[in-house]
Formats: structure tokens, C-alpha cells, sequence
């Protein structure tokens, strides 16, 4: 297969003009969550009626954390000198001297949206924000689908991170008697664009899968087909569906999982990570769902995570085009994904006025 170039995004900056997840819906819980998200602290509430909120987590006055304050009515009162600000980000208060409220008492406010169990967040042009293009990720909320999710902090590029889900030629040596096995690395794969949709298909044969993996699909030890369809949305929303067929059975006869990884930059160098898998089929099995959520994790958080960190560590601040990596057939997919993240990132540089306060504040 010929491989095309890497291409690092310019700058190694963000897309703004984007959705990304903010955090899972139950972590709205309590009063305030900060977050960093594309470098900018941000602090997430919801307001009476529920409905998700995301303010820029910056005190205008002296700069102060606001999630370090409190929570008053549907707004947020800031813990150093006591201005209160509303869900839209207004000063409505100011306790000191006549109490005549600053032009510039303002917060940012981001648009946020509550879809498939998830917090979404714009952090880029509010008026261009349209929920509908919002991947779908409805195996999320399909009451049919038995889910299990988690959360995690990676210490490395977020794209780095979509690398690693694109590139699914890993398994067999990452995760060896977890996901992958020897067929992995003989599958038939390819990649298609649609749009700016980019997808990483990869095909077993005769493959027998890992223990843990043949008790989840109810394969046994026969030998198998195996899909791993990667679907990548800018800038880094992974829909994974892995099917499995026994050979000899018919079609309706197989088993597939869909799952989903969503990689939000912290920063240039950290990545809030949100995954999850389900299935649609067998009777409700706690102690199943329990053993997966395990296995997840020991792959995500013992394997995935620390390997990436080492690599950014070893990549020493340098983008991946400037150390010119040598090319294999599997990185078409990562490749692609790349391309057209660039080409998004570098046409939202060009049609940006730096004038009309649409790139968000530094952090």
C-alpha cells in the first residue's frame, strides 16, 4: 500500500470551529467542574432547569478561578471579591462602592449542548455552533445496548491519541492476549473518505480470538471473522465498530459492539480521554459488563496511556512531520485523519480576523 506523507497541523494548534466533548453527563453532578479544554480553563454547571452551562473559568477583575467560588442562583459568585456573573457570562452584581457594574465585567460563555450521555462544548464562533453536526453515537442512549464507559488523562497530543485508534494495527503487540492476535496483522484494511469523514476499515479471517474476547462475542475457540471499522469525525470523535462472525454461519449470525473514543485537547500536550462500548445483544450480565469495564481499562489506562506518554516524552516538543517517522501501511488511516484536520485547522487560520474576537482568550 502506498502511504502518503504525514502532515503535522499547522502550529499544532486547535480547531475551534468544532464540538468536543466537555464530560460525561453524570459528572455535572455536583455544582461546578473545571476543565481544560484546547488550553482554555473552563468551568461546566447546570442551571436550574438543567440545562448544561460552560463559562470561561477566568474572574475578569483579578483574574481569580471561578469555580473556585460559589454557586448563587443560576450563576456563579467569585470567591475573591465577590462579583456574581450569570449563566451568560454578564456581571449582574458588584458588591463595592456604588455598585455600578464595569463595561468589561464580561465571561466568555461557550455554547454547550447535553447529547448521547455526553457534555458537548464549542469553543470556537458561537453563532456557527449547530448541534446537528454532532456525530452519531446513539448506541450511547439505545435503552437495546448494555454500556460501559470511562474517562482518563493522557499526557500526550490529542492526535496522537487519534493515531492510536486509527491505527488499530497495534493490538496484536500492545494488547497481546487482550484484543489483538496474530490475524490482525494479515487482515485486509483500507480507508475511505466521505466528506470530511475519514474511515479505517480492517478485516480478519481464520483468526481465533483472545480468551476474554471469545466468552464478550460467544465465539469460543472457533475460528472467526473479525471487523474493526474506525469512523473519524474532526477533530477527534472515533466511532468503533468491531463485529464477529464464526466461520461457516451465516451473516445474521454475528456479533457487533459499537464503542466510541472522543479526544479533547487539554492542552499541546494533554488529552481528556472519553470512551465506551456496548452490545446489543445476550441477557443483562453485571459480572460481564464488570469484567469488560476492567478489561477496558487495563488497555486504555495500562497499555494505551502509558505508550503514548512515552511517546510524546521521546518526541521531545517536536511536531510529527519535523521528525519525519518512517511510514508503514498501517498509517494510512492516521494519515488522512491528519490531512484533513490541517486543511480545517489552516482554512479557520485564514478566515479568522484577529480583530472580531472570535479566537478564545489564552488561557
Amino acid at each position: 500500500m502506498n502511504t502518503p506523507a504525514p502532515h503535522e497541523s499547522p502550529g499544532r494548534s486547535f480547531l475551534f470551529n468544532a464540538w468536543y466533548v466537555a464530560a460525561w453527563t453524570d459528572e455535572l453532578a455536583g455544582p461546578m467542574l473545571p476543565r481544560r479544554l484546547l488550553d482554555i480553563p473552563v468551568v461546566l454547571f447546570r442551571t436550574s432547569d438543567g440545562r448544561p452551562n460552560a463559562l470561561h473559568d477566568r474572574c475578569p477583575h483579578r483574574f481569580a478561578p471561578l469555580h473556585l467560588g460559589k454557586r448563587v442562583d443560576d450563576g456563579i459568585e467569585c470567591a475573591y471579591h465577590g462579583l456574581r456573573f450569570d449563566c451568560s457570562g454578564a456581571c449582574v452584581h458588584n458588591p463595592h462602592g456604588n455598585g455600578m457594574i464595569p463595561k468589561r465585567a464580561v465571561v466568555r460563555s461557550f455554547p454547550a449542548v447535553e447529547r448521547h450521555h455526553l457534555i458537548w462544548i464549542w469553543m470556537g464562533d458561537a453563532e456557527r455552533a449547530d448541534p446537528a453536526a454532532i456525530p452519531e453515537f446513539d448506541f450511547l442512549t439505545d435503552p437495546e445496548f448494555q454500556n460501559v464507559k470511562g474517562y482518563t488523562l493522557a499526557e500526550g497530543h490529542y492526535e496522537l491519541m487519534t493515531d492510536n485508534i486509527m491505527d488499530l494495527g497495534h493490538i496484536e503487540f500492545l494488547h497481546p492476549g487482550l484484543l489483538g492476535s496474530e490475524a490482525v496483522r494479515r487482515a485486509q484494511s483500507g480507508v475511505v473518505q466521505e466528506g470530511h469523514t475519514v474511515f479505517s476499515k480492517r478485516r480478519t479471517s481464520h483468526e481465533v480470538l483472545p480468551p476474554f474476547l471469545q466468552r464478550w462475542y460467544e465465539a469460543q475457540d472457533r475460528f472467526v471473522e473479525r471487523w474493526l471499522d474506525v469512523r473519524w469525525d474532526p477533530p477527534a470523535l472515533m466511532k468503533l465498530s468491531v463485529g464477529v462472525l464464526p466461520e461457516g454461519e451465516p451473516a445474521q449470525s454475528a456479533h457487533e459492539s459499537q464503542g466510541c473514543h472522543l479526544m479533547t485537547p487539554a492542552s499541546a500536550t494533554a488529552t481528556h480521554y472519553f470512551w465506551a462500548q456496548g452490545r446489543n445483544w445476550g441477557a443483562r450480565d453485571p459480572e460481564m459488563d464488570s469484567a469488560r469495564l476492567a478489561s477496558l481499562r487495563k488497555a486504555f489506562d495500562t497499555q494505551d496511556k502509558p505508550m503514548i506518554e512515552a511517546v510524546q516524552q521521546n518526541m521531545g516538543g517536536l511536531g510529527l512531520d519535523e521528525l519525519k517517522p518512517v511510514m508503514l501501511s498501517v498509517d494510512a488511516g492516521p494519515v488522512r485523519a491528519r490531512r484533513v484536520l490541517a486543511q480545517l485547522i489552516e482554512a479557520e487560520q485564514a478566515a479568522v480576523n484577529p480583530a472580531s474576537g472570535l479566537r478564545p482568550p489564552a488561557g
